[in-house]
C-alpha cells in the first residue's frame, strides 16, 4: 500500500493493519531461525510497510498535537512570576 492509501484509512484501521504486519514479521523471523523461508524479501517488505503505517500514525499525532496548542490560550506576563 502506498502512503496515499494508507491516509484514507481510519486511526482504528491503521493499528489494526499494524498489529498484523507485526504478528506476520514475528512469525516470518521464527521460521526463518528454524528453517528456511519460501520468500526472505517479505521480511523486508514487511518491515516498510509496517513503517509507512507508524509514520501516517505519526503524522496524524502531530497534527492533532499541533491543532491542541495552538488552542490553548497562552499565560499573559512573559512567564516571569
Amino acid at each position: 500500500m502506498t502512503a496515499q492509501e494508507l491516509r484514507e484509512l481510519t486511526d482504528a484501521e491503521l493499528e489494526e493493519k499494524a498489529r498484523g504486519f507485526r504478528e506476520e514479521l514475528f512469525k516470518l523471523r521464527l521460521r526463518a531461525s528454524v528453517s528456511q523461508i519460501e520468500n526472505p524479501m517479505r521480511i523486508r517488505l514487511l518491515r516498510r510497510e509496517l513503517a509507512r503505517v507508524a509514520t501516517v500514525l505519526r503524522e496524524r499525532a502531530r497534527t492533532a498535537g499541533a491543532a491542541e496548542a495552538s488552542a490553548r490560550p497562552r499565560a499573559a506576563g512573559g512567564g516571569e512570576p
